[in-house]
């Protein structure tokens, strides 16, 4: 069975080296998992990517956010359905509709009704599309003084409107509740139980060797992203190991520290479609029954020059995890790879 998934997992991260400048893919299944790198780390000290390899995870790091979240609602320090302001500094005025306040659940599972993106963004994009860091400017100050002349799109709670204002706001508002930074919780909370020591906001000179440079999607180099106070929407950096760690904790369940936290996570459900929903941080949808009915839980992640994804099945207990060192989006295959992983644990075929 190794070898077999390892042959899997090596296809896939050479069909995506075909089209990038490197990748790394990971294939889980059941307690078996085979990571495997294809083309170039990029930069002056380029060499094969491989399990200790850093990337951007984008907004990969919202499904940390949330679990964040869930592990604070845990241990009591938060309620899911506290209101957003409760956790600001007092005087910060926090956009509502209908009656409703925006609650800390809602910024996890996207129903806030926040715009994707920070006040006055959208328009800074389009006057400067090549700007190189195009997050580094939201500090809490200017989230929060934005925040206060934002309109929402909807009632709080009722639609799904992806949004990175949100994820953002989530994490800076349990930094503060927690009195320490974002990476700091983060840290603590979450990648520390599971012994994910190289999933971080800053890359340190001790793994700078170790960090894969970012290319656009013309496969030129950028520079990375840094999204400040925004960090919780998509700042963390990672490797291929630690998230295999993350992977094995949401299909076995994780450490008795984290376990109830993994639960509840993935407990709250808001439906988006006959066959899909959100989770804290999690996207998910069963296949039609051609392709075996399976579950699908994943979350995807872009910056300027990294993509990233992140599926499981905890019924079929497979995952499959790829970062790649462009901006060119890795879904198709390795959507592909878990479903194929899926129909092999269940004795069955792919299917079309």
């Amino acid at each position: 069975m190794d070898q077999e998934l390892g042959t899997l997992a090596q296809q896939t991260a050479d069909r995506l080296a075909r089209q990038r400048v490197g990748v790394v893919v990971a294939a889980v299944t059941g307690d078996h998992v085979e990571i495997k790198g294809a083309g170039s780390t990029g930069g002056d000290l380029g060499r094969a990517p491989g399990p200790d390899t850093l990337f951007e995870i984008g907004s990969v790091t919202k499904s940390l956010t949330a679990l964040v979240l869930a592990r604070m609602a845990v241990l009591g320090s938060v309620d899911l359905d506290e209101p957003l302001r409760d956790l600001l500094p007092s005087g910060v005025a926090v956009p509502s509709r209908g009656g409703r306040q925006i609650s800390l659940r809602h910024l996890a599972n996207h129903t806030s009704g926040l715009p994707r993106l920070p006040r006055g963004m959208m328009l800074q994009a389009l006057l400067h599309p090549s700007k190189p860091d195009p997050y580094a400017d939201c500090t809490a100050d200017v989230l929060l003084a934005g925040l206060a002349r934002t309109r929402l799109r909807a009632t709080p709670g009722q639609k799904f409107h992806y949004s990175n204002l949100g994820a953002g706001l989530l994490g800076l508002a349990l930094a503060r509740r927690a009195g320490t930074d974002y990476e700091s919780l983060v840290t603590r909370e979450v990648c520390a139980p599971l012994g994910m020591a190289d999933t971080l906001v800053t890359v340190d000179d001790t793994r700078a060797d170790r960090s894969a440079r970012g290319h656009g999607r013309r496969g030129r180099p950028v520079r990375p992203w840094h999204l400040a106070d925004l960090a919780g929407a998509g700042g963390l950096w990672s490797t291929a190991g630690d998230m295999v760690a993350y992977v094995r904790a949401q299909l076995d369940g994780g450490p008795p520290e984290l376990a109830e936290a993994i639960r509840t996570s993935r407990a709250d459900q808001h439906r988006t479609s006959p066959f899909g929903w959100v989770h804290l941080g999690w996207t998910a949808h069963r296949l039609h029954p051609g392709q075996g009915s399976h579950l699908q839980v994943w979350h995807n992640g872009g910056t300027g020059g990294f993509s990233s994804f992140v599926g499981f099945d905890p019924e079929t207990r497979c995952g499959v995890i790829a970062l790649a060192n462009t901006a060119r989006p890795v879904d198709r295959p390795a959507f592909d790879l878990l479903r194929t992983l899926q129909a092999e644990a269940a004795g069955g075929s792919p299917g079309r």
